[in-house]
């Protein structure tokens, strides 16, 4: 399985020094994360142009990953001719995700692999997580021990904290227009949109 417990792969943990070193790497490079993101709120879509601006990907690879199933709209799926989808807060996080798995050399069918194991995954539990991949196989972490285990023991390569992407995305969002699932009538109203701005704010300033 692609995504797998971080937990026991390291046959070197005793080693105090290395340890030591392996926890310094992950602090450098973001790994460890202990904050807390703001709920994201479950009613309110981006359309497709919004979702690749906050993701950073461009509009064909986020059609195509629709289409083949990769990440679809969770908030509305396109019907028919002239209809827009819309995703939702935990989509684009996803759409991150991939988009940084891919630039590290993840073949597409582990991803496949991985996106599926997030969404089984609830949303809270997602910004506990960090992938490390050796660039072949993507491993989940659920704890810091697990992230310095897998860079002790030499496993990871590279990692992904998700509390940190949801940080990102959150603050891409901010300045960009959503709309309420329910009506799909346009953007948000003045005060729905102060509402989310508001929040986001004292995540920022918290």
């Amino acid at each position: 399985m692609a995504v797998s417990s971080g937990e026991g792969r390291n046959a070197d943990q005793d080693d105090p020094e290395r340890r030591q070193s392996a926890r310094q790497r992950a602090g450098e490079e973001g790994l460890l994360f202990d904050g807390q993101p703001v709920k994201a709120p479950a009613d309110i879509g981006y359309r497709g142009p919004t979702a690749c601006a906050a993701a950073d990907i461009t509009y064909r690879q986020l059609d195509y990953w629709a289409r083949t199933g990769l990440v679809e709209p969770t908030v509305r799926a396109a019907h028919g001719s002239g209809s827009q989808r819309l995703y939702g807060f935990r989509d684009i996080l996803v759409l991150k995700v991939v988009k940084r798995l891919l630039d590290t050399g993840v073949s597409l069918q582990q991803i496949r692999i991985a996106v599926q194991h997030l969404r089984d995954r609830g949303v809270n539990d997602l910004a506990q997580i960090t992938l490390m991949s050796d660039g072949v196989s993507v491993y989940e972490c659920t704890s810091p021990d697990e992230v310095i285990d897998l860079l002790q023991g030499g496993q990871g390569v590279f990692g992904i904290a998700l509390g940190r992407v949801w940080q990102e995305v959150e603050g891409s969002l901010a300045d960009l227009p959503g709309e309420r699932a329910e009506s799909g009538q346009g953007p948000l109203d003045d005060h729905h949109a102060d509402e989310l701005a508001r929040r986001r704010r004292a995540r920022r300033t918290g």
